[in-house]
């Protein structure tokens, strides 16, 4: 046998057969990903826009401003990396989309209460979040993240 002493090969041995190859990945799980990745481009596009107003404008506190645009665009990460792993089918994505879509109901609820233009805002957050949810926590997407309910190990 070649390879180190601790008995560790130094051959490459190929990765078990996904679940990808064998049947093709439900729309469910495809339009949850869907919604993820936009939440993330409307965070990305919202925190960019507050940064360039606070970087060119005339804004109250400037370093409040950049600081909020910079946080917008750090917190596009969560659902944008969900949005990947839902695609690619990785069994880790459903628990930051699902976060994502708890933590956007508060701030769809706020956005409602407001007596403003955020209303619209907050009715297609709304949509969004429990629609995204509803696709998160289907049996169809569970099943083909390879997520196994408790008591249900092979």
């Amino acid at each position: 046998m070649r390879g180190y002493a601790s008995g560790v090969s130094s051959e490459q041995k190929s990765a078990p057969e996904t679940t990808e190859a064998a049947e093709p990945r439900p729309r469910r799980l495809t339009y949850a990903a869907a919604l993820a990745g936009l939440e993330g481009a409307a965070l990305v596009i919202g925190g960019v826009w507050i940064l360039v107003l606070g970087l060119t404008g005339d804004p109250d506190d400037r370093q409040q401003a950049v600081t909020g645009g910079i946080t917008l665009m750090v917190l596009a990460l969560l659902p944008l990396l969900a949005a990947r792993g839902l695609l690619l089918r990785r069994s880790w994505s459903r628990g930051p989309a699902v976060i994502t879509q708890i933590m956007a109901l508060p701030v769809a609820y706020n956005l409602l209460k407001a007596d403003s233009m955020a209303i619209p805002g907050g009715i297609a957050l709304a949509v969004v979040a429990i629609a995204a949810l509803v696709l998160l926590v289907n049996s169809a997407t569970t099943q083909a993240l390879g997520i196994k309910g408790p008591g249900r190990a092979e």
